[in-house]
């Protein structure tokens, strides 16, 4: 127990008073109502009374009262391991403090990343009801981020815009309306509806995000914050178009860019999840082996064979790369369906949409390692070194994700 009133003194010292003169340790607000209880209700010991007499004053006193136990001479005893309990959560909630600002990288106009995107304090997002408020832990980029910040994107949000869909962190704070997450609860997801129509103007590439709760799922238990972040949008993209195509047990799957954040995926979960009898992908020889330990059950090197020239027909062509309306066409069945996520043909072009459904289809064969989450290996940067992230994923060399991590 002077443990835990030990760390909560610390939490006081730390952040201080507010910007009101309140003395806050952050989220718990101690009274000096409740530091002076009448010994007729609650017999504090010497030493318990000397240690939460420092705490200070100002609200919240009857949240302790809950919280402690009977107490002797010696100390608090009868409900000490509640008491203790109730102080473990009630710092808990202390450490989850959410500030007014926080340092997020955002842009003003559109343009090429060292130009136009800058590491700025700006106010953290206000929630809605129907949102929660997510720490950061880890964040992802995608094309879709470089290609919104120059323009691409034609039905975008105001200026100045923080970039950023994928993000998993913890919850720290929940809107009235929203009943699906607790504080504290582990989550990851894509946090706009979609990412070309109408996408947010606060992203994740900050300490802290606002995000409806039924965009978000509980991360999953054996993946780092790194690897659930590297997930939503690139998985989402590849399960959705696969869907969208009828990928089903039985079914042959060309797969055009395989390498990349979706291909790594559509391979994965085309041979895992929906059961395609055959997964063809293309990329770089050097790549052959990693691709096959992801499902695809031949790889075509795209450097030095044409593949319209082989004989092989597909039900499916998953085009990642922009080549699906000419070239891939070439190779589908009769009946076959071409989903391109490179391409403005709305006959075939194929547009995400953030779901927590798809996503918590998915946990089990992310727990079990079904599916692995893939992280580029030199696409891992600091918050700090986001200028540099956008460059490596700009080359378009990228094999996976690219992710930042730790979150300032």
């Amino acid at each position: 127990m002077a443990a835990a009133i030990s760390s909560m003194q610390k939490l006081y010292a730390l952040h201080g008073p507010s910007r009101s003169g309140a003395l806050i340790s952050p989220l718990v607000q101690v009274s000096s109502t409740a530091l002076s209880i009448q010994s007729s209700r609650l017999r504090f010991g010497a030493s318990f009374r000397t240690r939460l007499s420092s705490l200070g004053s100002s609200g919240g006193g009857s949240k302790l009262r809950g919280c402690v136990g009977r107490s002797t001479s010696t100390g608090v005893s009868g409900s000490t391991t509640s008491g203790e309990k109730g102080l473990r959560e009630l710092i808990s909630k202390a450490a989850m403090a959410v500030p007014a600002v926080h340092e997020a990288w955002l842009y003003y106009e559109y343009g090429p990343a060292k130009e136009v995107l800058k590491l700025e304090e700006i106010a953290v997002p206000e929630v809605k009801p129907d949102q929660v408020l997510v720490k950061v832990k880890a964040a992802a980029i995608n094309p879709v981020d470089y290609k919104r910040r120059t323009g691409y994107v034609t039905l975008n949000s105001p200026f100045p815009i923080v970039p950023g869909y994928d993000c998993a962190g913890v919850v720290v704070k929940v809107g009235d309306a929203a009943s699906k997450f607790k504080v504290g609860d582990e989550v990851y997801g894509m946090t706009s509806e979609s990412p070309v129509a109408h996408p947010k103007q606060w992203g994740t590439l900050a300490p802290y995000t606002a995000c409806e709760d039924k965009f978000l799922a509980l991360k999953p238990k054996n993946l780092s914050f790194e690897e659930a972040a590297s997930l939503p949008l690139a998985i989402l993209t590849a399960t959705e178009g696969l869907q969208k195509a009828g990928c089903e047990a039985g079914k042959t799957v060309l797969v055009l860019g395989g390498a990349g954040g979706v291909g790594t995926h559509v391979i994965q979960v085309a041979k895992h999840v929906l059961k395609a009898a055959h997964v063809t992908a293309t990329g770089s020889a050097h790549k052959t082996d990693f691709l096959k330990s992801l499902g695809a059950d031949e790889v075509i090197d795209y450097h030095t064979v044409d593949y319209t020239e082989k004989p092989e027909r597909y039900d499916i062509i998953y085009d990642t790369v922009g080549e699906g309306p000419t070239k891939g066409l070439k190779v589908m069945k009769d009946g076959g369906v071409l989903v391109s996520i490179a391409t403005r043909d709305p006959t075939y072009r194929h547009v995400v949409a953030a779901s927590s459904e798809v996503l918590e289809m998915l946990n089990p064969y992310l727990d079990n390692g079904a599916i692995k989450a893939i992280i580029d290996p030199k696409g891992k940067f600091k918050f700090s070194e986001v200028l540099q992230a956008f460059e490596y994923l700009e080359t378009g060399r990228a094999t996976g994700k690219v992710v930042i991590a730790p979150i300032a």
